[in-house]
């Protein structure tokens, strides 16, 4: 029988991507008590960038909050992982932090953003709101256009 957010993904149409290998010398996600954290993910589809370049200069508000969005459905897949593939384990999701490659002038950062929290809020419900930083950087590996990382509080 289906769980209830895997119920809520399939009444979204989502369905949770291959989690990503990652790209250097690092895990994808630590559990450390009651805490799930997951490494930054890149707006990967496929296995290929799916979103590149600056925000204010070669990607659209609209096309960097799509990424953001799906920056987190690869941590969701991370997450999958990491609760065994029972994703009502999920308490809440604690913290999202958002890094957006932009030009210096930039300062929508939390409307890009905002395609990540959204979706945590659209599948876990209240559960899904969250803490958030979202931080402009001049660059990000492989030229992504976004980069998210989260921290959820699970079940044991």
């Amino acid at each position: 029988m289906a769980g209830r957010i895997e119920a809520k993904l399939v009444e979204l149409g989502i369905v949770l991507p291959p989690a990503q290998k990652p790209v250097a010398t690092y895990v994808p996600y630590v559990i450390t008590g009651s805490l799930v954290v997951v490494s930054g993910q890149l707006p990967m589809v496929d296995g290929k960038l799916g979103w590149s370049g600056l925000l204010g200069q070669d990607v659209s508000d609209e096309d960097g909050a799509a990424a953001a969005r799906q920056c987190l459905l690869n941590v969701f897949a991370h997450l999958n992982t990491a609760v065994e593939g029972d994703l009502d384990r999920v308490a809440r999701v604690v913290r999202l932090g958002g890094f957006i490659a932009c030009v210096p002038s930039f300062t929508r950062h939390p409307q890009v953003m905002n395609g990540a929290s959204d979706l945590a809020v659209a599948v876990f419900g209240e559960a899904g709101r969250h803490a958030r930083s979202t931080i402009g950087v001049p660059s990000l590996p492989l030229n992504a256009a976004v980069e998210v990382e989260a921290m959820f509080e699970i079940d044991a």
